[in-house]
């Protein structure tokens, strides 16, 4: 798969070719929407609770006479059915975790990132390197790329320099290619990668190297 890289000022400096096993994967649903659903679901915390009829003070002696009061028979003022009363099948602490085999999450990986090149919004730079943190400089970058949406910039290496630039630009996230997974990649519309993140994206989840045992990566 060909692709062209840009330089900074949004031109063509050269093209350069990627491996279809990891940017010219057909599109699996079914894997893409399972990883998604796993990344969204792993991301909660599920610290949410209510307290049972048991829980809430008061209700240690019976509101009213079985009978002949001529309203109906009472058993607690904490009954759910009652105004400050317990709650009746609301939520409690659990684990919200999902787990995926690293084949099916690398797969969703490399599906998203064919279909972000498919669709025209990988851009592939052939330098993003900051000599100091510039709002401003990265601004002109976003401009002369035309991006005007949301956007995911990936590194080979964390660069702070470029997390400070970024920082106060809405819609526009860094990450190190290290990091990458198919979540981060569906929320932003535009995927901005440097040619040292390609090449080390290939290296760590090309089809051929899927198994190797001595990268470590987070998908």
């Amino acid at each position: 798969m060909q692709i062209d890289v840009k330089n900074t000022d949004g031109k063509t400096v050269e093209t350069v070719d990627l491996l279809d096993s990891l940017f010219d994967v057909p599109l699996n649903n079914a894997v893409v929407h399972q990883a998604m659903v796993m990344y969204q679901l792993n991301r909660r915390q599920g610290t949410h609770s209510t307290r049972t009829r048991a829980q809430v003070s008061g209700g240690g002696r019976k509101p009213w006479a079985q009978k002949h009061t001529g309203r109906a028979r009472q058993g607690s003022i904490r009954s759910p059915h009652w105004r400050h009363g317990g709650v009746t099948f609301g939520p409690h602490p659990r684990d919200h975790r999902l787990d995926m085999p690293k084949t099916m999450r690398r797969l969703a990986l490399r599906c998203v990132l064919s279909e972000k090149l498919r669709q025209s919004h990988l851009i592939v730079l052939e330098n993003l390197a900051l000599n100091s943190p510039s709002t401003k400089s990265m601004l002109n970058i976003l401009q002369n790329l035309d991006v005007t949406k949301s956007a995911l910039i990936v590194t080979a290496s964390s660069d702070r320099n470029l997390i400070l630039s970024c920082h106060n630009i809405p819609r526009v996230w860094t990450l190190p290619v290290s990091l990458l997974n198919a979540n981060e990649l569906l929320k932003r519309s535009s995927l901005i990668m440097t040619l040292d993140a390609a090449r080390r994206a290939e290296e760590l989840w090309a089809k051929s190297n899927s198994n190797n045992k001595g990268t470590t990566s987070t998908e």
